[in-house]
């Protein structure tokens, strides 16, 4: 009896200590990592232990609810068949969470690989894109475009305002979160049409 009980303390704390670092979620591979058989997936469900979030992908009944959820949800959602999460906050989601301007975007922007398949969740966008390590910065329960990647991808769709737009670099170089040289350097290497390029450039010296 107290060797069951000292396995499924063990169960227990392996699973919180993966869903603790995503905000509450874990995937059913994870809990069988953790030492939950499929069979007791089932049971922890109809016992209210766990919330099924959708296909393979659950939370912790009682683990405490955060603004930045949604993030952590659709980071596992995008999850590759060896568990691997494939998206990446980006854009006008990215500009929001390193506080450059003050856009509010209603939808989720997210980054994944070209050759990602799923369709995209109601509310969420999908950008498709190969990002490198020093594109991404990792806040735990999912990462977000660096500021130098989500300015270039911003100066690169056309998407925003010129307004917002600039606000966003202003903010950018006076929170001394890219350098001025760096972001140039970036333009400069985008297929632009020549004019456009050009105005961002002399945008940039504004700036």
């Amino acid at each position: 009896m107290a060797e069951t009980q000292l396995h499924n303390a063990t169960r227990t704390q392996n699973l919180f200590g993966v869903a603790d670092g995503q905000a509450g979620y874990f995937t059913a591979k994870q809990a069988e990592a953790a030492g939950y058989s499929r069979r007791m997936h089932h049971y922890h469900l109809s016992a209210g232990n766990w919330e099924r979030v959708s296909t393979g992908l659950y939370r912790l009944r009682d683990y405490p609810r955060g603004d930045q959820d949604r993030y952590a949800e659709l980071t596992l959602w995008s999850r590759d068949v060896q568990d691997r999460p494939q998206a990446v906050l980006g854009f006008e989601t990215a500009l929001r969470l390193h506080h450059l301007s003050d856009l509010d975007p209603a939808e989720i922007h997210l980054v994944v690989p070209p050759t990602f398949r799923k369709a995209a969740p109601a509310g969420v966008v999908l950008h498709r894109a190969e990002l490198t390590a020093r594109d991404t910065q990792d806040r735990g329960s999912h990462r977000v475009t660096t500021p130098l990647r989500t300015l270039t991808d911003a100066l690169n769709e056309g998407r925003l305002s010129p307004e917002h737009l600039q606000t966003a670099v202003q903010d950018a170089l006076g929170l001394g979160l890219v350098r001025k040289v760096k972001l140039k350097d970036a333009l400069s290497a985008l297929l632009l049409p020549p004019q456009r390029q050009f105005d961002l450039l002399q945008m940039l010296e504004r700036s």
